[in-house]
């Protein structure tokens, strides 16, 4: 979710910077370990930290403000992260950067350059101060890089406000724009809002299967037509998580993944609070991580993560509106609470990857932060030692 530090904002977005710049006054930091609320016991030792990292605020890359960082993904081949920037081009056009970070425990990651993603037809793709008829202002949220083609697939939440929907583009690593994806008609906005994708709230995670068919893309949230978003104490609508078939480039099947209420209750009773998923992750051809993101004005973030099984849950696609009785959701099993790994704070985490494998064969899971570009924020690095179950 992105909350950019820029004069031309929607209005739920300058009250989400409002709050969050205010909450993280409150408790001068964002505070590590803070809960309420029920927790479940995860399964002990699946995630134990490696190594943690910050970049500066406001780093300068090649005439670019870094920051915003809302997605990753690793090339084994070139042995560099891909980094993808939530900025609406308020700063600098739509960009993702590159990063190398061979030894976690010793260094933090280096930047090794910028790339700009090219609009349909070639160009930059526009600002919002400089929007142009028929063609949306992306918000980008999430990238995957595709091995096979050497292309990326990348997320933009969309430009709700000016009737475009949430949508899933492929590019070359140059940045040439090569395709859309025709998303199913539930993802439209409604003008009446009354159905259909809430602004802010919807393509926040992508994952490819290990064998790169399919790309699994998270909601945030629920549409408004399956049920209201989370509150402290009560868990909101479901989220849909949709596969897409790269080959035909179709949607093929959907599942309903339903998140925790807010886990953290606001230092101000009646203040901002929020949670949602804001990453996924395959494990093999089936099994998904679902990251969940919460904060609370004074109290600061929680982070979660989930296992599910998309086999378990049933085929939503052609279900019209999500009700109780007419779906099965995926049941999850918690993985992780980030507050217990060790990390020196807990802030907006919405990037995960698999990193290089570490010494003995198992998984290294690597997380960014976006910082929304405000000051009271931080762009944190963590990579952990995954060890899946027996």
């Amino acid at each position: 979710m992105q909350a950019p530090e820029n004069p031309i904002l929607s209005t739920s977005s300058i009250q989400r910077r409002r709050l969050l710049a205010a909450g993280v006054g409150f408790a001068g930091l964002a505070l590590a370990g803070c809960k309420g609320g029920a927790t479940p016991n995860p399964d002990p030792g699946r995630l134990r930290l490696v190594a943690e990292a910050r970049w500066p605020h406001r780093l300068h890359i090649e005439g670019t403000t870094a920051g915003g960082l809302s997605g990753i993904d690793y090339d084994p081949i070139r042995g560099e992260y891909l980094l993808i920037s939530d900025d609406r081009s308020d700063l600098a056009p739509v960009r993702y950067y590159t990063a190398r970070w061979p030894s976690p425990q010793a260094a933090p990651p280096e930047s090794t350059g910028v790339v700009q993603l090219q609009r349909p037809g070639g160009g930059p793709w526009p600002s919002r101060r400089n929007a142009v008829d028929g063609l949306p202002v992306p918000d980008p949220e999430a990238l995957r890089l595709r091995p096979a083609t050497n292309t990326l697939l990348w997320t933009s939440e969309g430009d709700v406000a000016r009737g475009f929907g949430p949508a899933l583009y492929e590019s070359a690593r140059d940045g040439r724009f090569l395709r859309e994806f025709r998303m199913p008609a539930m993802f439209q906005p409604d003008p009446a809002k009354r159905r259909g994708p809430r602004d802010n709230l919807t393509f926040e995670g992508v994952s490819l299967t290990p064998d790169g068919r399919f790309a699994w893309l998270a909601m945030e949230n629920a549409l408004i037509q399956d049920g209201p978003e989370p509150a402290v104490g009560a868990a909101g609508g479901p989220c849909r998580f949709t596969r897409i078939d790269l080959e035909t480039g179709q949607p093929d099947r959907q599942i309903a993944y339903v998140p925790d209420a807010i886990p953290l209750r606001p230092l101000v009773p009646g203040s901002y609070a929020d949670n949602g998923v804001s990453e996924i992750l395959m494990l093999d051809a089936d099994r998904m991580l679902v990251l969940e993101r919460a904060y609370a004005t004074g109290r600061g973030n929680s982070l979660r993560l989930y296992e599910i099984d998309t086999r378990a849950a049933s085929d939503v696609l052609a279900v019209d509106a999500l009700a109780p009785g007419n779906h099965r959701p995926a049941a999850r099993t918690l993985v992780a609470d980030f507050a217990t790994l060790g990390l020196s704070r807990l802030d907006n985490t919405e990037g995960m990857c698999w990193g290089p494998p570490l010494p003995g064969g198992r998984r290294m899971l690597v997380v960014v932060s976006d910082d929304n570009f405000n000051p009271l924020q931080i762009t944190q690095f963590a990579a952990f030692e995954y060890a899946d179950r027996p």
